[in-house]
Order: C-alpha cells, then sequence, then structure tokens
C-alpha cells in the first residue's frame, strides 16, 4: 500500500506552488510549455527514458538544466517523492483588471472564484473557461490557489491563452464590474433560480464560483445580482466546482 501512496503522490505538485515533481508530473508540464526556469536532475540518479525525454524537452525551450544532490531536491520539493526530478515554473504574469475590463468585448463573459484553495481545481476551471470562450479569470489573492505549476498542469496549457487577473478584494471588482455594466452571478447549490430560467444570456456576465463544501462567502453572495444553482438529483448533495463550473459555461454558450 505504501508503495501506491508514494507514486500517488509523486506524480502530483509539491507543497510549493511554483514547482511540479515527480517524472510523470514534470513531463507533462513540459509538454505542455509551462512556462519554467530550471528542471532540476538527481545526481547519480536513475536516468530512465522519461527523464531522458524531460531533459530533452527543457533543452528545447531553453530551460536551465541543473542537478542536485537528492537532499537537496527533497529540500526545493518540500517532499521526498519526487522521484529525482523537479521543475521549477516563472512567476506568473498576471492581466491588470482594469485592462481586462476595458479589452474583453461585449457582450463578455468573466469567471471568478472564491475560495478554491485546490490548484487542480483552478487548473480545471481555467481550462473550461478557455474552451468556452471566456474573457478573464478573476482569483483573488487570499484563500485562493495562484497560478502556479501545479495549475498549469491541470489546465493543460491554458492559463497561456487567457488573460487571469489576481486581485486583492472580490467585492471591490463585482462593484467595478457593475459599473462596467456586468450582470452578476453567483454559482450555488441553493440559488433561488437555475440557468434553464435565466433569462439575461445577451449581457455580459461576471460569474462567480464558490468551493464546493462552503460555496460562495456572505458578503460575495450579497453583491451578487443573482445566486443561480445547477438542477442535479438528490442522491449527489454537490458539485465539484471545476464540473459545476464547466456545466454552468455550456449552458450560457448554448443560450448565446
Amino acid at each position: 500500500m505504501m508503495k501506491d501512496r508514494r507514486n500517488r503522490d509523486s506524480n502530483k505538485s509539491s507543497g510549493n506552488d511554483d514547482v511540479v515533481i515527480g517524472k510523470n508530473a514534470v513531463l507533462e508540464a513540459l509538454s505542455a510549455k509551462i512556462p519554467a526556469k530550471e528542471l532540476y536532475i538527481q545526481k547519480d540518479g536513475i536516468v530512465d527514458e522519461k527523464v531522458k525525454a524531460a531533459i530533452n524537452l527543457a533543452k528545447a525551450q531553453d530551460v536551465t538544466i541543473k542537478e542536485f544532490p537528492r537532499r537537496g531536491l527533497d529540500d526545493l520539493a518540500g517532499s521526498k517523492h519526487h522521484q529525482g526530478v523537479l521543475l521549477k515554473t516563472k512567476p506568473f504574469n498576471y492581466t491588470p483588471i482594469d485592462r481586462i475590463f476595458k479589452i474583453a468585448q461585449k457582450p463578455a463573459l468573466i469567471i471568478a472564484i472564491d475560495g478554491i484553495t485546490d490548484p487542480q481545481n483552478l487548473g480545471a476551471i481555467i481550462r473550461s473557461a478557455a474552451a468556452f470562450g471566456v474573457a478573464a479569470v478573476v482569483v483573488p489573492e487570499r484563500r485562493n490557489a495562484s497560478i502556479g505549476g501545479s495549475v498549469w498542469k491541470s489546465s493543460a496549457g491554458a492559463a497561456a491563452r487567457i488573460p487571469i487577473a489576481q486581485v486583492t478584494n472580490l467585492v471591490n471588482i463585482m462593484n467595478q464590474a457593475k459599473e462596467n455594466d456586468y450582470f452578476v452571478i453567483g454559482l450555488d447549490g441553493d440559488g433561488e433560480a437555475n440557468f434553464e430560467n435565466f433569462k439575461l444570456y445577451d449581457q455580459s456576465l461576471f460569474l462567480i464560483v464558490g468551493s464546493e463544501g462552503k460555496g460562495i462567502s456572505r458578503l460575495v453572495r450579497e453583491k451578487c445580482d443573482q445566486i443561480l444553482s445547477i438542477q442535479i438529483t438528490n442522491k449527489v448533495e454537490s458539485l465539484n466546482a471545476s464540473v459545476a463550473t464547466a456545466i454552468a459555461l455550456h449552458q450560457i454558450s448554448s443560450k448565446r
């Protein structure tokens, strides 16, 4: 059982948001052309086909390659389950929120997250946003995942294809959205209406997605113009945030 657990852990990013660890995860990240600074290979470690492939991709992308002793990689990764491979990513280049409101073509659709701390969830939301033509994604600084290695990986490179803004106060941005003629929607399981009943698809929309467990926060909820939910059977209490977002985006896209 311990062997299986180590293998699962090694395919995830570490607790450090700017690194990706494990042979599979690093190879996938480089294949997706995640902006990276350095590839670390364990000194005197086993160089198998996956490690060779990662090295070749790093060379092709002008990523610096360094050899590090095992203990040094443990410290960089914040984990012992790196399989002798670690990729350090570049700081993400966020787009200013004022510029997003300026360049978004009306009727636009912008997504904001509220309380989503899982990088894989955020990455999946960004991937869906890019697939459905969302103008931008807004990520508050506090109590939310930021754009790092694991988000890059789970977004399958979509984080490079859609503007993403990092903001200090989501409520203030909601007010700014309203000033720019956006109708602000909160996506929550106990909404007063659902997407089938919603009628304002021809307007610019600012869609806020909360966490699966807590939903959107009280202050954010109070500032929403309307709370919408997705109809599901009573056999399931709630949907994963990224799944709910994808369904909501499909509904909006089909109505438009």
